[in-house]
């Protein structure tokens, strides 16, 4: 805590349904997908896309995707950031609560919440839980909190952590994370982040003329590259390598979770699963940098049905390495990005 500054703390997380009961998740799709920054279509066409098409149909499905990692305390990924609150709240005099992008507990609760237990909180530290800047993730959570922030008028300041993809401290958790997985043998290793569409990228390039215009543009410095998705994950990606010792043919990087017919960014994961046997690779280890906490797109999707995806192309061996959760070099990272605020 800043000397003389009385100081509260959102740690911020995508959310999920309140239970695996299709009702339940058919409204979290809903206030999910009508997000213009997720899908960015004309508010009537989202309308009809997501409430006559998608959630009608998809909902069913997602609540039995759910069910295959729902626990005793409910949604993994809410209880981890409840549990990555109470570690946190040991190394730090601040008053830390959590929030939910879409579902429960949301921002306006969490703003109450802080004003509950820390009545006289003058400046409130948002900490967006995703490493990488994108609008349907990072940029949605902030607008969200500036908003109803001005909306309620609130006394207390807001700042926000910006995106943390090559900050050490993450670089560092992640190396921890992965070392007792990756050290001692030659599997290969994919980082497999959540993808975006393609038009987002290109939404957020402010050249206008430089992303996804050719193959190195991610590597060829740009202004655009502050905002840019996909060079973030590229970057996570050389760092944590280079901290491993990885060479270059030990790894490689795909995206995952496509929702719809537009471009995405490439390779897809589930495609990489289906290619990888039939090109050597049988013994595949998978992390997922773009998650700090385990969700349904982590336990459900790369632990159960890309590992049978993979497995079924002639694959031999297949780990999955959980998120960073509540370990400890996390918890002491979320401290620093906190601090430097």
């Amino acid at each position: 805590m800043k000397e003389g500054n009385k100081r509260g703390i959102i740690l911020m997380n995508l959310g999920s349904p309140d239970s695996t009961e299709v009702k339940d998740v058919k409204r979290y799709l809903d206030e999910f997908l009508m997000d213009e920054r997720v899908i960015d279509s004309p508010w009537l066409w989202r309308t009809i896309l997501v409430k006559g098409i998608i959630t009608p149909f998809r909902s069913a499905k997602s609540a039995e995707a759910y069910k295959e990692i729902w626990t005793k305390d409910g949604s993994p990924l809410v209880h981890i950031t409840r549990q990555l609150r109470d570690e946190f709240s040991k190394t730090t005099d601040a008053s830390v609560v959590i929030a939910m992008r879409y579902g429960n507990p949301g921002i306006a609760y969490a703003y109450e919440e802080l004003l509950r237990i820390a009545p006289d909180v003058e400046e409130v530290v948002l900490l967006p839980l995703y490493p990488h800047y994108a609008m349907s993730s990072f940029e949605t959570a902030v607008v969200q909190a500036q908003e109803v922030h001005a909306k309620k008028g609130y006394g207390f300041s807001i700042k926000v952590v910006q995106p943390f993809y090559g900050h050490p401290a993450y670089i560092a958790a992640m190396v921890e994370s992965m070392r007792p997985y990756v050290d001692g043998n030659n599997h290969h290793i994919l980082f497999s982040y959540h993808s975006i569409p393609e038009k987002h990228i290109h939404m957020r390039d402010s050249t206008g003329s430089h992303c996804l215009r050719s193959g190195n543009c991610c590597t060829t410095a740009s202004p655009s590259h502050s905002v840019c998705y996909r060079h973030h994950c590229y970057e996570t990606t050389r760092l944590v390598a280079a901290a491993l010792g990885l060479p270059a043919e030990r790894y490689s990087v795909a995206f995952q979770s496509k929702l719809g017919r537009a471009e995405w960014l490439k390779p897809a994961t589930t495609m990489r699963m289906e290619q990888m046997p039939a090109e050597g690779i049988k013994d595949l280890i998978v992390v997922c940098p773009s998650f700090v906490s385990d969700c349904l797109e982590t336990l459900e999707e790369i632990a159960i049905r890309e590992k049978e995806n993979f497995m079924n192309a002639g694959g031999q061996s297949y780990t999955y390495i959980p998120c960073m959760n509540i370990q400890p070099r996390w918890v002491e990272a979320v401290g620093t990005l906190v601090s430097e605020v």
